[in-house]
This record gives C-alpha cells, sequence and structure tokens, in this order.
C-alpha cells in the first residue's frame, strides 16, 4: 500500500473513532440529565401497581366470601379439574 493510501486510511479510521467516542459521551450525558428528573418514579409507579393489585385482591375475598361466590369458584375449581383429568 502506498504511504499516502496509508496515511488516509489511519486518518480516516482515527476520525471515525474520534466520532464515535464523541456521539458516546454525548449520549451518555443525555441520559443521565434525562434520568436525573426521573428519580424514584419507578419505586412510585410500583407503590400504585401494588395497592392496586390489593384493592382487586380485597375486592375478589369480599365477593367470594359474601353472596354466592365462594360456590361460584367452587364450580370453577372443579370444572377445570376435572377438564385436566379428562385430558389425561
Amino acid at each position: 500500500m502506498p504511504p499516502l493510501m496509508l496515511a488516509l486510511y489511519i486518518n480516516v479510521l482515527t476520525a471515525q473513532a474520534s466520532l464515535i467516542d464523541h456521539l458516546h459521551a454525548r449520549h451518555e450525558h443525555v441520559a443521565e440529565r434525562r434520568l436525573a428528573g426521573d428519580r424514584g418514579q419507578a419505586t412510585t409507579e410500583y407503590a400504585l401497581v401494588l395497592l392496586a393489585a390489593a384493592m382487586v385482591a380485597l375486592l375478589v375475598i369480599a365477593w367470594a366470601s359474601a353472596g354466592g361466590g365462594a360456590a361460584k369458584i367452587s364450580r370453577l375449581f372443579n370444572r377445570v379439574i376435572d377438564a385436566v383429568i379428562d385430558r389425561v
């Protein structure tokens, strides 16, 4: 390879590596800035989901223990178990 072509090739590779490093550093800076305003959001969302799940569970328990809910659940489980046994 002629020396001029080799020098050009090295310069292109160096410029490419420098550009990649610059873009990577910029991406990290943007990601850090974006995350700084979202701290604690995942914890809050997790707590709200747990509260909603607890409320649904309480409603199901209240429905199942009062009225005919227990009998309906018993029939449902019996049907499911019978269907599984019939397939085996």
